[in-house]
């Protein structure tokens, strides 16, 4: 049937009349959803147990509800603390969070700077066991960890901050946090906030060892873990400690002269195609200082014009084009194509980092402290991997096919897709038959898919 042109558009002449009144409205219907799925895993009984007696109770209001307002802020897209006055008066942020009245930014602030080493390593431990029964309910057999850092830029009054390596703002003082990203899931199983004049490495060894032990406790040695990591971790440490600790690992190699390694690529005649336009050849690597013999695969890809990585071909100078060169260590049985698309699956990592930092404030510094700092990150990272596990528990989540990459084993929505779709939805908490209903504008899609994560909820 074809509508009438008359009967699309209308005529406003006048603006209307803003008013605000004790009306029980939210614009944050999805909290609801998401409430239920945190009180199905008792999350704030786990807070409570986890900071007692490690002086970050919370006071009055108790660790627990603090954590989550910190964690309901983030999740409704706010970045900084002194947004709270703006969702205090929400009634299903309040519900979220279990409170009558919401704190006051200072009260948040207080909180935060009583966070110790101790405390800090007890929500550090929290963040690992959540991840770990993530890791039991999906069944996972085997495990593909990414270490890297990544710069937080901060004030020139904040503790601990020093300028580094940051490349892009060179001069400003930073903290360089160090992460554990599982591809399989995407959440971050472990962060150690660092000073910013360290490199990725620094302490690297100490937090593989107590990242690995955490698992073998959880997992035993039957659970296969395999780690990637740049070039800023090849190092003797590490290359021992990781096959003693029954890992294998994947590491990009640099081009140090010491290393020989430029000899080896320039005296190469025979190079094997893996994809269009990248070549690549095996070698074995004795690294004499370290009293180690590596297996070395170098990559070419042939290029077209100058690019950042042109650094390299100065070590060389070919005769049959132009190229980007890079070599990767490994103990894995992998072919030369297979291990390219493994090595290359750990820039995925970069997508979580760049979603840590947009939508849930990791690149944020609330205070001067660095205990508080260090626990807003460690509060960051809960809230991400919350909302990824319950992507993974309500069926929004959906499986995704096997690959070489081995990234990601589900499809996950952005947090800012599922905060348009889930949660900032209005709402109205009315009182009908004598009980409490929260009610939605009738939306057909809205409505599929609230039952559909209701229902995958209550199973």
């Amino acid at each position: 049937m074809r509508l009438k042109v008359s009967s699309l558009s209308a005529v406003f002449n006048r603006d209307l009349r803003i008013e605000f009144g004790a009306e029980r409205l939210s614009s944050y219907g999805g909290l609801e959803l998401l409430s239920r799925f945190l009180r199905s895993m008792n999350l704030a009984a786990r807070l409570r147990e986890a900071l007692r007696g490690t002086g970050a109770e919370g006071g009055d209001y108790g660790a627990a509800r603090l954590a989550l307002v910190v964690i309901g802020l983030l999740v409704v897209g706010a970045r900084r603390l002194e947004h709270m006055r703006f969702v205090s008066h929400d009634p299903l942020f309040r519900r979220f969070c279990g409170l009558l009245r919401i704190p006051s930014e200072r009260t948040v602030v207080n909180w935060l700077k009583t966070f110790t080493r101790r405390s800090l390593a007890a929500l550090t431990a929290l963040i690992h066991e959540l991840v770990c029964d993530d890791i039991d309910f999906l069944g996972l057999r085997r495990l593909t960890i990414d270490l890297d850092g990544s710069v937080v830029r901060t004030g020139g009054q904040v503790a601990w901050a020093v300028r580094g390596y940051n490349p892009h703002h060179p001069k400003d003082p930073s903290y360089y946090p160090i992460l554990a990203h599982v591809a399989e899931t995407g959440q971050i199983v472990r962060l150690k906030n660092r000073p910013g004049n360290v490199v990725d490495s620094t302490g690297a060894r100490a937090f593989l060892l107590d990242l690995v032990t955490a698992l073998r406790a959880r997992f035993g040695r039957s659970m296969p873990l395999d780690f990637r990591m740049d070039a800023a971790f090849f190092k003797e440490d590490i290359l021992k400690l990781l096959p003693r600790l029954g890992c294998h690992f994947a590491i990009k190699v640099p081009f140090w002269k010491w290393l020989g390694l430029k000899d080896v690529v320039a005296a190469q005649k025979t190079w094997i195609p893996i994809r269009p336009g990248i070549d690549a050849f095996e070698t074995r690597l004795p690294v004499k200082q370290w009293k180690l013999q590596l297996r070395v695969v170098v990559y070419r890809k042939r290029v077209h014009h100058d690019t950042a990585k042109n650094f390299q071909l100065d070590l060389f100078s070919p005769d049959n084009g132009t190229f980007e060169y890079s070599a990767v260590t490994t103990d894995k049985p992998l072919s030369l194509k297979a291990l390219w698309d493994f090595a290359a699956g750990r820039g995925a990592q970069e997508k979580t980092f760049g979603e840590l930092k947009g939508e849930f404030a990791l690149d944020v510094i609330p205070t001067n402290h660095y205990g508080a700092n260090s626990a807003w990150m460690q509060l960051s990272i809960l809230a991400h991997n919350l909302i990824r596990s319950f992507q993974l528990r309500s069926a929004i989540a959906e499986p995704h096919a096997a690959n070489t990459k081995r990234t990601y084993a589900y499809r996950l929505l952005s947090m800012k897709t599922l905060r348009f779709l889930l949660i900032a939805r209005a709402a109205r908490l009315a009182r009908i038959s004598g009980r409490q209903v929260l009610r939605f504008a009738a939306n057909d899609s809205t409505r599929s898919l609230y039952e559909r994560v209701a229902r995958a909820l209550a199973a």
